[in-house]
This record gives C-alpha cells, structure tokens and sequence, in this order.
C-alpha cells in the first residue's frame, strides 16, 4: 500500500482539489478496500482497482459539493504533437466535462495506460481511445479559437 499512497494522493487531489477533501476521499477509499479486499479475484488488479475505488470516492465528494473543481496546476500538455503554454490549456481543460478531465487526468497527467485508464472509469478500451481522441481534438480546437480570439468556450 505504500507504494502507491503518493500516486492516490495526486489523482484524488487531481480531481477535488481540496486537501481535506483527498483526506476524506484518501481515508474513504483504504475503508472501502480493507473491507472489500477478500472480493479481489487476482492482486495483480489491485492498483487498478483501488484507484477505481479513489476515483467513485472523489465523484461522490463532488457530487456532495454540487460543482465542478479546476484540477491541479498543468505545466504543459501534449496535444496533436504540439506543447501548450500551460495557461491556455488550464482555461480550455477547466472546461471540459468531468468525465473527459478525468480521461485527461489520469492518462496524460498521471501516465496511467489507457487500458487501465478504461478499467478505473468502467469503459471499454475502444470506447476510452475514442473519446480521449475527440477531447484532444475538442481541445485543440479551443485552443486554437483561444489563441486566435481570446475567447473561452462551454462544455
């Protein structure tokens, strides 16, 4: 468990913002893994299972506070082979839909693989890739309208 203590903390603190609330999110889900543990069919799933876990804790504690918080500060972001600058993309990615900023989150920001991307989210790998490949494209269009106009777009 201790490995992997530091990576929770940033995909929890990536998504609620909030120290007490990655606490919260942090102590909720070891809760919820201890007593679940015996159902884990093969440890090698573990990882992925308990971020899984993490991810529902986090989702719950923002459904509570009813609103959708800006994730931790990007330094820059690969899209379509080209680095923004990191203002830009925290403006447009801020924007996003909390599905696609989690998408976003976990893959890019955390270096998680999509096919665990996809397991921790309940989606299929495809359905992953193909999402991912529109919110880079959805993105890189805002981005683009931003750098050209200024101007900011919605969800």
């Amino acid at each position: 468990m201790k490995g992997i203590e530091l990576r929770l903390y940033r995909i929890a603190h990536s998504i609620v913002k909030k120290n007490e609330d990655v606490v919260d999110a942090m102590q909720e889900t070891i809760l919820k893994a201890y007593e679940a543990l015996p159902q884990l069919r093969e440890s090698r799933y573990f990882e992925t299972w308990i971020i899984r876990i993490l991810i529902n804790e986090c989702n719950t504690i923002l459904r509570k506070r009813n609103k959708i918080i800006p994730f931790e500060e990007i330094r820059t972001i690969h899209l379509n082979t080209q680095v923004y600058d990191a203002v830009d993309i925290r403006e447009v990615v801020d924007q996003l839909e909390e599905e696609k900023r989690q998408l976003i989150i976990l893959h890019y920001f955390q270096d998680i693989p999509l096919k665990q991307v996809a397991e921790m989210m309940n989606i299929t790998e495809s359905t992953a890739k193909t999402r991912l490949h529109r919110t880079r494209k959805l993105l890189s269009r805002w981005i683009n309208d931003y750098e050209e106009g200024g101007h900011t777009h919605e969800k």
